[in-house]
């Protein structure tokens, strides 16, 4: 009995397995057939086109479970033992496929808006700041859909269990412990999240600005709810949180407009002729691509230490552009230099100064014509000084002949030196 059992067991598997199989290429060919319709209408609407490169693999896919579930629900009736768990494998594929339909979808949204409001889906330039404003915001939305359809699909996905329903049951019940478990989680992991909006909404940068921080400059790549990804000048990449935005100061040179000034400057000699140094910082600046034609300027700031020091003042139409245009022009004013007035180069003058004897003779002169005008000396050069000094040597030789002379005036002495 039990062998016959089996036998049934195992043929009504392989018919149900069968049919399955038969069901599955059928809607493969099925979905073949409208990625093939929705193609050749996408040569008139850019939306069906959209949605039939994008949702070309999860179309199908979802086609082919549902074909199978339909199939085996159809062949198969409750008394089958293994029919339970492979009903619900099937479901909770189907539930993936759907979930993964919707995100497709969400995409689909995503491309239209930034090609309809944002000048496509190629990168912004600099100056468009309000096609970049909405592009960063419409990719963070996008974000933010898929993650609500994917924490529905696999909410759905667990539902099917029964376990997984009384759980759902206990946790609306208890509304208190949730609301607790949601404002300590919105002290850490949703506040990333929260700045990330904030980010996005707040218009404080876009994905395309320049930024300057942690003394690196580079542009914004890629906004993400919880991190930003800054592609510095020599192509690292720096991954800051979304908390660092809202906490820390920040340049961002393409807020408003991408034109921006620079300084480039030189020490150089007090002879440099400075008409000739404004020439020829016009001459470079006409003669460059990168120069917007707004600022040329050229100003002395300092002129101490044997140096004058020269700012040139100039103007581009981005970060990119300045950087190299003050580069361009301190080598050219270095090249001018060397060409055609190298004595205006940096320089240190050391001078010798020697006093002739007559000088000597001419100022003895005059101290023994004023003795009491003091030198600038304290114990020599002038009789007063002399005499200044002599009172800080202490007894002379005949001070000293004398008390040794008198033993009164010794032991006088002897105490005062003492």
């Amino acid at each position: 009995m039990a062998a016959r059992t089996d036998l049934n067991s195992a043929a009504t598997f392989a018919i149900t397995a069968a049919w399955m199989a038969g069901a599955i290429a059928l809607a493969y060919l099925l979905g073949m057939a409208v990625s093939w319709t929705l193609q050749r209408l996408g040569r008139r609407s850019e939306l069906l086109g959209d949605i039939g490169k994008l949702t070309r693999r999860p179309a199908r896919t979802t086609l082919m479970v549902l074909a199978a579930l339909t199939a085996f629900d159809r062949v198969t009736d409750e008394s089958t033992m293994w029919r339970h768990g492979l009903h619900q494998i099937l479901v909770i594929l189907l539930i993936g496929a759907l979930t993964w339909v919707m995100s497709s979808l969400v995409m689909v949204a995503e491309l239209r808006v930034i090609s309809r409001f944002a000048g496509g889906d190629t990168a912004m330039t600099d100056a468009d700041r309000h096609r970049r404003k909405i592009r960063t915001q419409v990719t963070l939305l996008r974000r933010i859909a898929i993650a609500v359809v994917i924490v529905i699909g696999c909410a759905s996905a667990l539902m099917t269990f029964p376990a997984f329903v009384d759980v759902g049951r206990t946790l609306f019940a208890s509304a208190g412990v949730l609301s607790v478990v949601a404002g300590l989680a919105a002290q850490t992991s949703l506040g990333a999240a929260f700045a990330g909006i904030q980010i996005a909404f707040s218009d404080a940068i876009r994905v395309g600005d320049v930024v300057v921080l942690e003394d690196e400059w580079g542009r914004v790549e890629e906004i993400t709810l919880t991190y930003v990804v800054v592609h510095l000048w020599d192509e690292r990449r720096l991954v800051l949180p979304c908390t660092y935005f809202t906490t820390t100061p920040f340049q961002n040179w393409t807020r408003q407009d991408t034109e921006l000034l620079g300084t480039a400057e030189l020490d150089v000699d007090f002879t440099v002729p400075l008409d000739g140094m404004r020439a020829e910082l016009d001459r470079l600046l006409s003669a460059s691509d990168l120069w917007d034609g707004r600022v040329g300027v050229l100003q002395v700031t300092d002129a101490v230490g044997g140096q004058v020091r020269v700012r040139m003042l100039v103007s581009a139409g981005n970060a990119g552009a300045l950087f190299d245009l003050r580069c361009a022009v301190r080598e050219g004013m270095v090249r001018w230099l060397q060409r055609t007035n190298p004595g205006a180069l940096p320089r240190w003058r050391v001078e010798e100064f020697r006093r002739a004897p007559a000088d000597l003779q001419a100022r003895d002169s005059e101290t023994r014509r004023h003795p009491g005008q003091a030198d600038s000396t304290l114990f020599t050069g002038n009789p007063r000084a002399e005499e200044r000094g002599r009172a800080f040597e202490g007894p002379g030789a005949e001070a000293l002949a004398e008390r040794a002379e008198s033993p009164d005036l010794a032991r006088a002495g002897t105490r005062g030196d003492k």
